[in-house]
C-alpha cells in the first residue's frame, strides 16, 4: 500500500490504493489539510497532497503533552500509599 509518508500523491493515486472512492479520499484529504497535516499543489487538473512537517510536528507535540500528563498521572496514583486493612 502506497501513502504520503512515501511521496506527494495525486487523489487518483491514493483513491486506487484504498477501499474507499476517490470522492470520500478527496474528503478526508479535505480534514486533513483543514487541520494543517497535508498540503496540496495544482499539478495540471490533479491535485497532489504530501504530509505537513509542520502540522505532524504539532500533531506529535500534542499528543505528547496528553501521554506525559497521562502517565504523571498514573505514576501518582500508582505511588500513592495504599491503605492496609487490619
Amino acid at each position: 500500500m502506497t501513502s504520503l509518508a512515501e511521496r506527494p500523491r495525486a487523489v487518483g493515486e491514493l483513491a486506487d490504493e484504498l477501499p474507499i472512492s476517490r470522492p470520500a479520499v478527496s474528503q478526508h484529504l479535505r480534514v486533513l489539510k483543514d487541520a494543517g497535516l497535508v498540503t496540496d499543489r495544482a499539478v495540471g487538473t490533479r491535485r497532489v497532497y504530501r504530509l505537513s512537517p509542520e502540522g505532524l510536528g504539532a500533531l506529535r507535540d500534542q499528543l505528547d503533552t496528553f501521554w506525559q500528563r497521562a502517565l504523571h498521572g498514573y505514576q501518582d496514583i500508582a505511588e500513592q500509599p495504599t491503605e492496609e486493612k487490619s
